[in-house]
């Protein structure tokens, strides 16, 4: 299968500032404020918003196409993107114009200024002028980081929420506990709220069901899809995720929204989203992308790949648990090359075989991506690619062009 179309890269240098410059600062104080002073874009549509560790991405996607067989106008906010800024606003079906995200970021300069946001805070702000200038009936809304005080949730009027499949990551800024992890989750639950999960770990569904109780929010637990239930995504895990879009098309049904059976069937067989368990040819491999960038991603993966010799290309942000990725992801017999990430601090070939001593034979540094990629050419084991999203991005060009 071809790669998913994306939009071309667009230029934002001039109007946003790289993330890693101003680093995490989560809080809603500052996007609200500067919310008010727009004069409350995000009063003029109602919106849902997803939380969770993983598979947030798949669910807004699949929500989204629910929604858009049913003839609701939608737009889809995700993040991060994979190759073009345009990636984090759908509307309607399509991709943002560039113009019009240039022309929307520069409307919000002296806000982002004044009110000193963060670059996230700041294309939150302008996403939610676009939606309301666009008139859309419903906004889908990712969290980017946590959920409590993620910018998403500075739009009040959600009143239905999903919450993907939640385990360790982002430690540094929820919690090294699943239980703190998920309240942090679990903060955008709120009075009047319905929220639709799948099975989630002993830990993190008693955290949930407290919060919800104290929140006056209706929980409900949905099971995974039947395998007899068509999905355009591959993955045994995206039979959760379909089932959380799912469940909220059903509470949006609730609230008044008509969503038919056939629009939810039709949006989970069409559904498509780049990187994740994507099958393609290059220079006549086969090869697999996932991103998998945290240690319940890659376990995840693991469980989909036959007992076989594989070979990876892997890159995996440093502050990510790099070791147990690794450990997960290598069978006995396979072999990985190690790539830097552009523009992020990366786990080393080095680094990884010395806290892996029984893995030092597996695991090779590739000097460059061309190096790396040559390598998955060789005959016989299986190539993946895997780490990171922001991998995927780095190789998504050169494996487009030669496919």
């Amino acid at each position: 299968m071809q790669p998913l179309q994306l939009p071309a890269p667009v230029e934002l240098s001039d109007l946003l500032e790289p993330f890693s410059q101003r680093g995490v600062d989560l809080g809603l104080y500052r996007l609200q404020a500067a919310l008010a002073d727009a004069g409350h874009p995000e009063k003029r549509f109602p919106a849902v918003q997803v939380a969770g560790t993983n598979g947030k991405g798949s669910i807004c996607t699949m929500l989204g196409a629910m929604l858009k067989a049913a003839g609701i106008r939608t737009g889809i906010y995700r993040s991060p993107h994979l190759l073009s800024w345009c990636e984090r606003l759908e509307l309607d079906g399509n991709w943002i114009n560039p113009e019009k995200l240039r022309e929307a970021l520069r409307s919000w300069q002296d806000l982002g200024a004044s009110h000193k946001l963060t670059p996230f805070e700041l294309i939150t702000g302008a996403t939610f002028s676009i939606c309301a200038d666009a008139k859309i009936d419903l906004a889908v809304l990712e969290v980017g980081l946590g959920g409590r005080l993620d910018a998403t949730t500075a739009h009040s009027d959600r009143s239905v929420v999903g919450i993907g499949s939640i385990g360790l990551d982002h430690c540094e800024y929820l919690g090294d506990s699943l239980e703190q992890i998920a309240a942090e989750k679990a903060g955008v639950f709120k009075p009047g709220t319905i929220a639709i999960s799948a099975p989630q770990v002993k830990q993190v569904a008693e955290v949930l069901e407290q919060r919800a109780a104290a929140s006056h929010t209706q929980l409900r637990w949905v099971a995974p899809l039947a395998n007899e239930q068509p999905l355009a995504l591959g993955g045994r895990w995206q039979r959760s995720n379909g089932a959380v879009a799912r469940g909220m098309a059903a509470a949006l049904n609730e609230r008044g929204w008509k969503i038919s059976e056939a629009a939810i069937n039709k949006g989970l067989a069409t559904a498509r989203w780049p990187g994740r368990l994507e099958q393609l040819e290059w220079r006549g491999r086969k090869l697999l992308l996932d991103g998998a960038h945290n240690q319940p991603a890659a376990a995840a993966l693991r469980q989909e790949l036959p007992d076989q010799p594989r070979r990876w290309l892997l890159g995996i942000q440093r502050h990510k648990q790099g070791l147990e990725i690794v450990n997960t992801l290598l069978g006995s017999n396979d072999q990985a090359w190690i790539l830097d990430l552009p523009n992020h601090q990366s786990w080393s070939a080095a680094e990884l075989r010395a806290g892996l001593p029984d893995r030092c034979s597996q695991i090779q540094q590739a000097s460059n991506a061309a190096e790396g990629l040559e390598a998955l050419l060789a005959p016989g084991a299986t190539p993946v690619i895997a780490g990171s999203l922001y991998l995927l991005s780095a190789l998504w060009e050169q494996l487009n062009e030669n496919s």
